[in-house]
């Protein structure tokens, strides 16, 4: 049985109650309702994943009876599908309008009102798995920074600048959504990397940095486990986002274009400079960019670092959005926005 959740089914014929109960008993489990009255209690009481309804029914109709559910928090999320002899396209909008997902005209073939119910349970599924990885991304992500001392928000941030630069060097909009996705897990390896390092206040010394330069490999080696295509580029970068245009960042030493397009975008510098941090203040952005056109001499990709630097006035919407964001899950909501 694909749900553990039955389908809520209300019509107040008999007859339409006993077909739809024909055709979908072998497959799922069903709950009955006479009208919308009792379609709402049967709502609560269930938790139905799915919920035919026919339209006219006597007292409460199904369209009333949509809007009524979807005015209660716990409920409003199931689709509806609405199963009725109303034909016209007026009534079909009007369907649409209230909530529902779909609409099947009567007399009820089973062909069809299987073949669509089948199809909208498997949204559901898509959208819950798709809930599910997103989870994941932000526990990974902030697992990551989990000894950070900002509220996190900087990983969100620096993750739509990201979006920004693909977009504009001709990724499509799937593909930088992706890495807006996976940009964030960059710095998942450090949950392998021992407090102490992680926590110094000082200078790393040499011994020390041999094991920070380590995150890197123990992030892919934890990304790389899952086939899913946000995770497989999340692996990449957390493998190559330290490494310099000229050959002298690690863990492999890649040069140039060597280094994957996803690793040359995720760099988090502009981010780094412009943050408050407890030992320094932001920079001012006309040192950030200085410092960053410095840097596409060696360690930045100068053709990334132009285009980022074209598309500041968007970079500082961004900017502040987050900031504020970040303001206000600090508990500042009175301060100023630096």
């Amino acid at each position: 049985m694909p749900f553990s959740c039955p389908i809520l089914c209300i019509d107040d014929e008999p007859s339409n109650l006993a077909l739809i109960h024909q055709a979908l008993k072998d497959t799922y489990k069903l709950v009955f309702a006479r009208n919308g009255e009792e379609g709402l209690e049967a709502a609560l009481k269930h938790g139905p994943s799915l919920i035919l309804s026919d339209v006219e029914m006597p007292g409460m109709s199904g369209f009333e009876f949509a809007v009524r559910l979807k005015e209660i928090p716990e409920l409003e999320h199931i689709p509806i599908i609405f199963v009725t002899s109303l034909d016209r396209e007026y009534d079909e909008q009007k369907g649409f309008d209230v909530g529902g997902v779909d609409y099947i005209s009567k007399p009820i073939s089973t062909v069809i009102l299987r073949a669509r119910v089948k199809t909208h349970l498997s949204l559901i599924r898509a959208s819950k798995l798709e809930a599910s990885q997103r989870a994941a991304i932000f526990m990974l992500a902030d697992a990551g920074h989990y000894n950070d001392s900002d509220t996190g928000v900087h990983i969100w941030r620096m993750a739509a600048y990201s979006r920004l630069i693909a977009t504009h060097l001709g990724w499509s909009e799937n593909s930088a959504e992706l890495l807006e996705l996976a940009a964030p897990m960059h710095d998942t390896g450090k949950i392998g990397i021992p407090d102490a390092i992680l926590k110094k206040p000082g200078k790393l010394d040499v011994n020390e940095w041999e094991i920070m330069k380590r995150h890197s490999q123990i992030g892919y080696d934890i990304l790389s486990r899952s086939e899913d295509p946000v995770f497989k580029l999340a692996a990449q970068i957390a493998l190559y986002h330290h490494e310099k245009w000229d050959g002298s960042g690690y863990p492999k030493g890649l040069k140039g274009h060597d280094i994957p397009e996803a690793a040359r975008i995720v760099a988090d510098v502009f981010d780094a400079l412009t943050m408050k941090r407890p030992y320094k203040d932001p920079w001012p952005l006309d040192k950030v960019c200085s410092t960053l056109q410095e840097m596409a001499l060696n360690h930045l990709d100068k053709e990334i670092v132009a285009l980022f630097l074209s598309l500041i006035p968007e970079v500082l919407e961004i900017k502040e959005k987050w900031d504020l964001e970040e303001l206000r899950l600090s508990g500042g909501g009175d301060k100023e926005v630096c």
